[in-house]
């Protein structure tokens, strides 16, 4: 995913500079299904739940977790249903009191101004808002007419607190500013301070940043364990590299993060033309804090097999211009293709002075046809001038 929901146009998409490049082309071997989308979302689906009741001990995330349309008419209903409630329980305090029927000027009732269920409901209303119209009031007549004025107002700010505060988390939610932490479509395997890392390229499009922002990374896929057992999404954690030891990131400009493979890298043994055949997905979680609201967010994305590129690195969009750095998010996934050996990191250990010169021999035969056609050239406008 470049950008989650059109953030960046889709020409912008990778990889415009290696669209040229002839590569051979695999036939991607057919998969059941994607755990992690590249927005994020995660392909799982609950079924056969039958302690349904667990959901009711925590009503609030209960709530939150509904659509809108749910919430707006639980709102709705939360309070339709507790003025009429009271409203009755007016109505019936008034009802036993005699004040329905007395018309005399003596008389003084629990609630004044109440002739029918209707006013009773439209004071049930005025309590609970703290409308106070006036026409409406309670009186010391009726201890009970009291009592239920307290309750009213308890239960009126409980109603309160739970809706509007469920509202606030809903259009709050941290995944919101999930949606511009931006990743790019494919990721690359390549050569980078002499060893083969896979790398991708993960970038914040907002000036507020995310503090203590970190990265992980796994390998999602189907193993089978030494006693039979078959584990269909075996979750395997890959290390990153990174200068300063942890998986914390500064996410100001895009950020290109790389994992070496190594002996304990579940890549280790995978080479160019064995990556188009595995039945594997890289997951990758970015966390962090939001700065401007304290919330913890998570963006996620997923690499599969025919989303690797191999043999490739991303071309830079850091530039600096006017005594400022500028970012050119145009150029974000895009690749250019670099001399990388297409044997598996294991083989590049165990044989790799012979691949070194092999790729030494390689980048040193392409500059010496570049400067046979320099010179070529030159030759031949020396000779037009002559």
């Amino acid at each position: 995913m470049l950008s989650r929901k059109g953030i960046i146009p889709e020409d912008f998409m990778p990889t415009r500079l290696a669209e040229d490049v002839s590569q051979p082309k695999f036939r991607a071997k057919q998969r059941k299904a994607r755990f992690v989308a590249k927005n994020g979302t995660c392909n799982v689906a609950q079924t056969n739940i039958r302690e349904q009741g667990r959901f009711l001990q925590d009503v609030f995330t209960t709530l939150v977790d509904l659509k809108w349309l749910y919430t707006l008419i639980i709102f709705t209903m939360s309070y339709l249903c507790s003025w009429l409630l009271f409203g009755m329980i007016w109505w019936l305090i008034a009802f036993a009191h005699g004040d329905l029927d007395q018309n005399s000027d003596s008389f003084v009732p629990c609630v004044t101004s109440i002739h029918s269920f209707s006013s009773a409901f439209l004071f049930s209303i005025e309590v609970q808002v703290t409308i106070g119209f006036g026409g409406r009031m309670i009186t010391e007549e009726c201890p009970a007419a009291i009592l239920c004025l307290i309750v009213q107002n308890i239960v009126g700010l409980v109603i309160n607190a739970i809706m509007l505060g469920c509202i606030f988390m809903k259009t709050a939610q941290a995944h919101r500013r999930a949606e511009t932490l931006i990743f790019s479509k494919h990721a690359v395997i390549a050569i980078r301070d002499s060893k083969l890392c896979f790398m991708l390229r993960v970038g914040d499009l907002r000036k507020s940043m995310i503090i203590s922002a970190t990265i992980k990374m796994q390998v999602v896929r189907k193993t089978t364990t030494l006693e039979g057992e078959v584990v269909p999404l075996n979750q395997i954690d890959i290390e990153m590299e990174n200068p300063v030891g942890t998986n914390a990131v500064f996410l100001v400009s895009p950020l290109i993060i790389s994992h070496v493979i190594d002996k304990k890298s579940p890549l280790y043994e995978i080479s160019a033309s064995d990556l188009h055949h595995e039945d594997l997905e890289v997951i990758v979680i970015l966390e962090g804090v939001v700065e401007t609201t304290g919330i913890t967010t998570q963006a996620r994305t997923s690499y599969l097999a025919e989303e690797i590129l191999w043999g490739q690195r991303f071309v830079p969009v850091v530039s600096e211009e006017e005594g400022r750095y500028s970012v050119d998010y145009s150029k974000f996934g895009n690749t250019m293709k670099v001399a990388t050996p297409s044997c598996s990191a294991k083989n590049l250990d165990q044989d790799g002075s012979l691949l070194k010169v092999k790729l030494h021999d390689s980048l040193t035969q392409k500059d010496f046809v570049r400067k046979r056609t320099n010179a070529s050239i030159r030759l031949k406008q020396r000779n037009v001038n002559q």
